[in-house]
């Protein structure tokens, strides 16, 4: 009959590890995915920044020593990423290949001007950096007019702020909900060996000695739910990737060590936060207390 009621009760307490740790390994995933999303959204931001271009449109007298120097310039310059300079025999052809026709056959001469063309730190992408810029260049002669995308880089920065706004909330949200989900099951968990810990309390245990083995169990716990989020992250980046075609543009591999390592982190310090407390709630009862809860 003992026997048969120690299998049960190892039964049952196996039953509530493992539902514990499944829950804790779903949340820690959400948490995950949300930080991964932020990265996501920075990286994609960068990229998109650093891709909005400024045009130095050049005056047809210009010599060839002082399209060099603007040239040399610009490449020695903080703010510039790279620098290509476009010929206006290089502008005639993307202008046909993009738009099919060639200005120069009702013309007669080639319309469009040699420009150098600026990819911008993601720092610098924006309004007040680049009319900072604009006066710097002003200093040259033979520049015709400095070209760029006002509209496109005041959107492109608001986009980034209110997504990074969201995605931030969402994950302190998310983070809340997760202390509180991991705290009521670590607790649920310990709810039958509530006993056990008054009886080591009457017999003279300190308060480290019996909260010790159930901060190790629960870290161990919050690692073990950790590792299977991450399995699930890995998973769903995997799955993104190659089903819809994904560069690994949107997944850096630092940012997802990064995330790992988070997710760990949160795993393991609520799980053992919350243990800590749950063990704590029962020390502080007096037995009688304990048939009632």
């Amino acid at each position: 009959m003992t026997k048969e009621r120690t299998k049960v009760n190892k039964k049952r307490f196996l039953q509530i590890h493992i539902t514990s740790t499944v829950s804790m390994s779903l949340v820690l995933f959400l948490i995950g995915l949300v930080f991964l999303l932020i990265f996501v959204a920075r990286d994609m931001s960068t990229y998109v920044k650093e891709n909005i271009n400024l045009s130095v449109i050049l005056n047809d007298d210009i010599s060839k020593p002082d399209e060099k120097r603007i040239e040399n310039y610009l490449l020695a310059s903080p703010y510039a990423k790279s620098v290509e300079y476009i010929s206006k025999a290089d502008a005639l052809k993307d202008h046909i290949s993009s738009l099919g026709e060639n200005p120069a056959d009702f013309l007669g001469y080639n319309p469009l001007k040699a420009s150098i063309e600026v990819k911008l730190h993601e720092k610098y992408a924006n309004n007040d950096s680049v009319l900072v810029v604009q006066s710097k260049l002003k200093a040259f002669d033979h520049i015709n007019r400095v070209v760029y995308q006002k509209d496109m880089v005041s959107l492109v920065n608001d986009n980034v702020r209110k997504i990074s706004l969201i995605l931030i909330g969402l994950a302190v949200v998310l983070l809340l909900v997760s202390i509180a989900l991991i705290n009521n099951t670590i607790r649920l968990s310990l709810y039958s060996n509530r006993f056990l810990i008054n009886t080591m309390k009457l017999v003279g245990a300190t308060a480290w000695f019996i909260r010790k083995p159930y901060l190790i169990r629960s870290m161990l716990n919050g690692l073990i739910a950790a590792l299977i989020s991450i399995c699930m992250l890995v998973g769903v980046v995997y799955f993104v990737q190659y089903q819809f075609g994904v560069t690994n543009l949107l997944f850096d591999s630092l940012n997802f060590i990064i995330v790992a390592c988070l997710v760990i982190l949160s795993g393991v310090i609520i799980a053992a936060s919350s243990s800590y407390f749950a063990v704590g709630k029962y020390l502080r009862m007096r037995s009688n207390d304990m048939f009632f809860i």
